[in-house]
């Protein structure tokens, strides 16, 4: 397989798997698309153009010729200088390794990752929060995120990829799509009563599992695990966490019990005011889902070497 198809094969499985529905990211891309038009000349000039077919600014091919036959791919959830260099030494030792492919943004696809984070908006507005409230909390996050990047040397691991003639790519949103639609159609499939059951329910799941044996448990941050699950949110996507000011809405709405990757002090302190329960699955697990089903569609019907690391842990289905 040929990687500018592992690139379109993740870009249309996370579209597929987007909670907007492919209605609502044809829509976001036909905004853009009418923005790119309104742009100067200049502005055009150095407009990125795959952002008007690419709904995910977090996810791309960061180096290496699209053309590029992939046979075996070293994945990773963070694949950084030093794991493209270990690529190299692999690939010296093992006299074939074709492609890194990273879950977490690097190069360009980290320093425009916050566009990813707008599409929260509808999935506040999924669950009950009115879409004019919902776009006013993500735009104010969004900003905050934005400055946050801005510093950041976000191109060192594709230059170090550059260097050594290495195909490099990460797959963020598409992947983090999966786990969502993933986790969300079995919670509301089998509806557990409380948090308990919830808990139960994603200890079964492999990826969980083996994080819990790394000492990496599933935590209650939120609430008690007597307490009733009520209407249970995945929050998993949309590149970050979004504004600390969603909880009182998602509480307003009938939002019981918000299943997260991770959550910072102040998001959990205002998910506490409004007695939302707060389940953390795990970062890292929560990512090897996502990524896993990625790959399951990648490798369907295809040979190809899944050599895992950083954070990695393969499991098919």
């Amino acid at each position: 397989m040929r990687l500018k198809e592992i690139y379109e094969k993740a870009l249309s499985f996370g579209i597929q798997q987007d909670p907007r529905g492919k209605t609502g990211v044809d829509e976001e891309l036909a905004r853009l698309r009418e923005s790119y038009e309104e742009l100067t000349e200049s502005q055009k000039a150095t407009f990125d153009m795959e952002r008007l077919r690419n709904p995910y600014a977090d996810t791309a091919i960061l180096n290496g010729d699209p053309e590029t036959e992939v046979k075996s791919i070293l994945v990773g959830i963070d694949m950084e200088t030093q794991e493209i260099v270990l690529a190299d030494r692999l690939r010296e030792k093992r006299g074939k390794l074709d492609l890194v492919m990273a879950h977490h943004p690097e190069g360009r696809a980290l320093a425009g990752f916050y566009n990813v984070m707008y599409m929260q908006a509808d999935i506040l507005h999924k669950f009950g929060v009115p879409i004019n409230i919902a776009e006013a909390l993500i735009e104010e996050r969004v900003k905050e995120v934005e400055k946050g990047i801005l510093p950041l040397n976000h191109h060192r691991a594709v230059d170090c990829a550059k260097l050594l003639d290495m195909p490099f790519m990460c797959v963020h949103t598409p992947a983090d799509n999966c786990v969502v639609k993933f986790l969300q159609t079995m919670m509301d499939e089998k509806s557990p009563r409380l948090v308990k059951d919830v808990i139960k329910i994603l200890e079964e799941i492999p990826e969980y599992k083996k994080s819990k044996e790394n000492n990496c448990a599933i935590k209650v941050v939120c609430g008690a695990e007597s307490h009733r699950a009520g209407r249970i949110f995945v929050d998993m996507t949309g590149g970050t966490e979004g504004s600390t000011k969603n909880y009182d809405r998602l509480a307003i709405s009938g939002v019981g019990t918000i299943i997260a990757m991770h959550m910072t002090k102040e998001h959990i302190k205002e998910a506490e005011k409004n007695s939302i329960n707060v389940i953390i699955a795990g970062h890292i697990a929560s990512d090897n889902v996502g990524l896993n089903l990625i790959l399951d569609k990648i490798t369907e019907n295809e040979e190809i070497e899944i050599i895992p690391c950083s954070g990695f842990y393969r499991v098919k289905r």
